[in-house]
């Protein structure tokens, strides 16, 4: 009797290893073609308003309705390799790791898919068991997601303000446009908030993050606008 219930027991176990590993590959597989609703760093922003939803200020936008020269910006921003990496900056990862063994403030040198799996499914806590589920996450979106949806994904959920998530509500917010009317100005601002969407203020930027702005812009004219072209043409 023991015998077997050890067996039973083992058998639950595996299968409940099996369904923690499968769920996120089938939630990603599924976000492929849904527009996620909400994201955990949204919720965590509801629920440290004690649940005020209307304080969450996010509205989607397709990544055709969303000006160029936002992708570009964030791309020169945030992660320059994007379009040919497989989710992960490995130079940026060992720097980081150094650095954080040595004792520094810890970093993270994360990749704009990595940022997408943390956004979408973790919270902000830093800890290396956190980075490894937000590694495995990263494996299947870039698996299961082209890079074009990786971008949507990200521009729509990623923080630009105090409880401002998204292109769309960020450029009404801050600029008074839709996305699609963003300049490449605007968009290198918004770009530039990403490390400290909290602290810095794309409405009225200190020289902190004018200085950013003109750094990130500097970057897309070297870049080009072609950069992104065959990502944003499919």
């Amino acid at each position: 009797m023991i015998r077997g219930l050890g067996r039973r027991l083992r058998r639950w176990l595996l299968t409940g290893l099996l369904v923690a590993l499968a769920a996120p590959a089938l939630a990603v597989l599924l976000l492929r073609w849904v527009d996620p609703p909400t994201s955990a760093f949204m919720l965590q922003a509801q629920w440290q308003q004690s649940g005020a939803a209307t304080g969450i200020d996010q509205r989607w936008a397709d990544l055709a309705d969303i000006a160029p020269a936002l992708p570009l910006a964030v791309v020169a921003a945030e992660d320059q390799t994007f379009p040919d990496h497989h989710g992960f900056v490995w130079d940026a990862i060992g720097e980081a790791l150094e650095n954080n063994l040595a004792g520094g403030n810890m970093r993270g040198a994360s990749s704009i898919t990595q940022q997408v799996a943390k956004n979408l499914f973790l919270t902000p806590s830093r800890s290396y068991l956190r980075k490894a589920v937000e590694a495995y996450i990263t494996v299947w979106i870039e698996w299961l997601w082209p890079k074009r949806r990786i971008l949507e994904v990200y521009l729509n959920i990623a923080q630009f303000g105090d409880s401002v998530f998204g292109a769309e509500a960020a450029a009404r917010r801050f600029f008074g446009v839709g996305a699609a009317g963003l300049s490449a100005g605007q968009a290198a601002l918004l770009a530039g908030v990403l490390p400290d969407p909290r602290d810095l203020d794309a409405a009225s930027p200190g020289p902190y993050l004018l200085e950013r702005q003109r750094w990130i812009h500097s970057q897309m004219r070297q870049l080009g606008p072609g950069y992104l072209g065959p990502i944003l043409a499919r």
